[in-house]
């Protein structure tokens, strides 16, 4: 699709809806709004095709899962033309779940998610700080997450 899609209430009603559980049918959504299933249908793989809606997913509770630490790494590169190299030996890490390339203090912020101290102090020093293009890094901490909200369509 070429044109930008450009959405409406109904469709920020199924967004809405779909954010807070992807699992709801066509027919709830349908009903809830007053059209057909096969409105709701149309919408969605409209959506879909306009890359409005990437993905469904199950969203875990790490906590639950035994990840106790979740910290912030600040990367700094040696040059800037260490971005592809350094992110390729990031995405081996199973331990970073998010990363940015950023402007600013830092080149690349990355998110870690570790079971204990011990594990974070490991990945740190024996990982992320012996990858040769790293300059330096600093850890951030956190100490909860009183914020988590994906943004209204």
């Amino acid at each position: 699709m070429n044109e930008e899609y450009r959405i409406d209430n109904l469709d920020r009603a199924i967004l809405c809806t779909l954010q807070e559980d992807a699992r709801t049918p066509y027919a709830e959504l349908a009903k809830r709004n007053g059209v057909s299933p096969g409105t709701i249908h149309v919408r969605v793989e409209k959506m879909k095709q306009a890359g409005i809606i990437t993905s469904a997913q199950v969203v875990v509770n790490p906590k639950k899962l035994g990840y106790q630490v979740c910290c912030f790494i600040g990367i700094n590169l040696k040059a800037a033309g260490d971005y592809p190299a350094v992110l390729e030996k990031l995405l081996a890490l199973p331990q970073v779940v998010e990363a940015y390339y950023t402007t600013g203090h830092y080149s690349i912020f990355t998110k870690i998610l570790t079971h204990n101290i011990d594990a974070l102090h490991e990945l740190l020093v024996h990982k992320i700080q012996s990858i040769e293009q790293i300059q330096s890094t600093e850890t951030l901490l956190s100490l909860q997450q009183p914020i988590h909200r994906q943004i209204t369509p």
